[in-house]
């Protein structure tokens, strides 16, 4: 009976040796990607942004038209259109956006690197960290737009005021994040560090700053538009330039299209901005598609 139940037994497992590599072929048949459907996904991507755009133009259209509103109140694309044109023409936009572009690459590069300085700092020391968290957290309380006008009226209406709003504005989230990138380092890798001797100086570059920088670049990412926010929050309490001070001069003449005209700018350079930090994130993070 052992005998029977023995030869049977070698039997089955035969069976299902022969029968594994069809098993294979078959799953890996199953869970072949279908080819059309690859090029499918690939291209919708593409073809979704522009018809959000023209779904967008037309939605606008339609409103004029059911609305039947005047130009100051709701101008059409083609007047928008103009008015860019017009504008791109006679340097007037482009006088104002350098302004706007200069505080914001400079509100935009100390802010950060005051909070990463910063944040570095309190993720070592969990002390130091509970006793000036609560007083960071405070000032995030406070509109911006409540602390712009001191501003204006101790730094004056100059590039000054304006570049420490915008510091200010982008300074919190890329202080969390730099904070919570360096708490997530693995603590094995520590050790490991430890182990190998290796200075302060070889931890931060080698270990610290590669595995903090996913964290570190979603910062980057949320404080980019957030920067533009600041300069035009300046630019609107009180300037000479920039776009936020175009936008106040057009809307004090009601000259509608040139707001919009404005304030598309402003979007395009947020757009522009946040897509280098994409690309910059995608070239320094390279690595981690063969980690």
């Amino acid at each position: 009976m052992i005998s029977w139940f023995g030869l049977n037994y070698k039997i089955m497992v035969k069976m299902i040796e022969s029968i594994q590599p069809s098993l294979r072929q078959l799953i890996k048949f199953k869970l072949k990607p279908v080819p059309w459907r690859q090029h499918w996904h690939k291209h919708a991507n593409i073809l979704l942004m522009p018809l959000v755009l023209i779904l967008f133009i037309s939605t606008w259209y339609l409103i004029i038209w059911v609305g039947d509103y005047p130009k100051f109140i709701l101008p059409s694309p083609i007047d928008v259109t103009s008015e860019f044109h017009k504008t791109i023409m006679n340097g007037t936009l482009w006088r104002h956006a350098q302004v706007t572009l200069s505080e914001i690459f400079t509100g935009l590069f100390f802010g950060v690197m005051i909070a990463t300085i910063i944040g570095y700092i309190l993720a070592k020391n969990s002390s130091l960290e509970r006793i000036i968290a609560p007083y960071i957290v405070a000032s995030q309380a406070i509109p911006t737009v409540a602390i712009a006008p001191l501003l204006i009226i101790w730094f004056g209406s100059g590039k000054m005021s304006k570049v420490l709003i915008c510091m200010l504005i982008v300074f919190f989230p890329a202080l969390v994040n730099t904070i919570v990138g360096i708490r997530s380092v693995d603590k094995d890798l520590y050790d490991l560090m430890h182990s190998l001797k290796s200075s302060w100086w070889q931890t931060f570059t080698m270990l610290e700053i590669p595995s903090a920088l996913p964290v570190l670049f979603g910062g980057l990412k949320v404080s980019v538009t957030l920067s533009v926010i600041g300069a035009v929050v300046g630019e609107f309490v009180g300037a000479d330039a920039g776009l936020g001070f175009l936008i106040n001069q057009a809307r004090g003449l009601f000259n509608t299209p040139l707001v919009f005209v404005a304030i598309f700018s402003l979007v395009g350079i947020a757009l522009i901005l946040y897509g280098l930090v994409i690309m910059m994130e995608r070239w320094l993070l390279r690595w981690k598609a063969y980690s």
